[in-house]
């Protein structure tokens, strides 16, 4: 049900005191935009995003620090996931006591629906401290819709909505909640990607199209899509925008991004 939980921490840094996970949010994939809503599909991933702030600090910039995390649903006393509190250490080559963090869980497809809370505990190991995160979402009954949607770079690493010219990006997402034609087990779909700019035009007239009549069994419930490259070349602030239409069900979904590039020689 719960593929993965994982916990992870981006080197980066400011500021001096106690204890405290700030700046909490949920995002669209690692170091994406915030998400305004906690309603997943099942076969999403649900992230947030925190920042572990006032870490003790040895004289070489390094911290020591634990983190676990914990994933119940409501009304059940046993845990759907549990992952035990593990020792890490980090640089904060720029100084200041702040570590950008975050936790993630895929929510498998066959996951009930009903409300998860995920519990994150953070440790200080220098200076014997330790905070929690509780966030709270909820599963619902499956239909069409986009999941796992972020921006990578080429390498594969998290990239966020930000960019400059001379850049490549990859749009990254799956679809679930399609119907299957009862013959032959195959959905019928077309995908749609399109750019639009500050004014809401599109960038280009002709968009990128695409569709899926066959797919094999282990893509008969998430179908995950080959990462659309966007090659980055003018300033500008985007809407990245993705239309499914599922031609069996005559049903369509929309999901949307926005990506802001600058100018590094003006910046802005």
């Amino acid at each position: 049900m719960w593929a993965t939980l994982a916990l992870s921490a981006i080197t980066l840094a400011p500021a001096q005191g106690q204890l405290e996970l700030t700046n909490v949010r949920i995002t669209n994939g690692v170091l994406g935009q915030e998400r305004k809503d906690t309603k997943l599909l099942p076969g999403d991933i649900f992230v947030v995003t925190y920042d572990i702030d006032g870490l003790k600090v040895k004289d070489d910039g390094r911290v020591r620090y634990s983190m676990g995390m914990e994933l119940t649903r409501q009304g059940k006393a046993k845990p759907e996931f549990s992952k035990a509190p593990e020792d890490k250490d980090a640089l904060l080559h720029l100084g200041g006591t702040r570590l950008p963090s975050y936790a993630t869980a895929i929510i498998g497809t066959d996951t009930p629906p009903g409300t998860y809370t995920m519990t994150v505990t953070v440790s200080d190991l220098e200076a014997k401290k330790t905070e929690k995160l509780v966030k709270t979402f909820e599963v619902i009954e499956p239909r069409l819709g986009f999941v796992r949607v972020g921006l990578t770079y080429e390498t594969g690493q998290p990239a966020p909505p930000l960019a400059v010219p001379g850049q490549s990006l990859l749009l990254n997402f799956a679809l679930v909640g399609f119907q299957l034609d009862k013959k032959t087990s195959h959905p019928d779909l077309t995908i749609e990607m399109r750019i639009l700019d500050e004014d809401g035009k599109p960038t280009i007239s002709k968009p990128f199209k695409g569709e899926v009549k066959m797919v094999g069994k282990a893509f008969q419930q998430i179908i995950p899509f080959d990462p659309q490259v966007i090659q980055v070349n003018r300033p500008g602030k985007y809407k990245l925008v993705l239309k499914a239409t599922d031609n069996l069900s005559k049903k369509d979904v929309e999901q949307t991004l926005d990506l802001t590039v600058i100018d590094p020689a003006r910046g802005k």
